[in-house]
């Protein structure tokens, strides 16, 4: 843990995260956490807490906050579409070399409906940007 501590700290919810200022200045050297604020990421909504007014510097530092949070959870979403193509591959090679009759049973109705499913928006999201153009 290094000797410097943030002047905030975000704490992840769903959909945004509380925000604390961070004081540690006290003669105790503990640290204090005061909750300022609640941040909606979908909304971009920024609430005060309580009758607290919030300055440009912790406005600053909020929507910087929400900038790299929105960027981090698009580059997980595509990272996590990535991994499906591998479990869709990874699974056909278990259909084709290992899965038992009984396995096929289990699972084959649920994955042939999921994968039309996507087909069919696949094809029509991409017919839709081919008319576009």
């Amino acid at each position: 843990m290094s000797d410097e501590l943030p002047d905030y700290y975000f704490r992840i919810r769903d959909n945004g995260a509380l925000v604390f200022r961070i004081e540690s200045g006290n003669r105790q050297r503990r640290i204090e956490m005061d909750q300022i604020a609640a941040v909606n990421i979908r909304s971009g909504d920024v609430k005060p807490q309580g009758d607290r007014t919030l300055d440009a510097t912790d406005m600053a530092a909020i929507h910087d906050w929400m900038a790299q949070r929105k960027s981090s959870l698009a580059a997980r979403e595509i990272d996590d579409i990535h991994r499906t193509v591998e479990h869709l591959n990874l699974t056909a090679q278990w259909a084709q070399s290992r899965a038992s009759g009984d396995q096929l049973d289990a699972v084959t109705d649920d994955l042939l409906l999921a994968m039309h499913d996507l087909r069919t928006v696949l094809v029509r999201k991409k017919a839709e940007r081919l008319t576009k153009e």
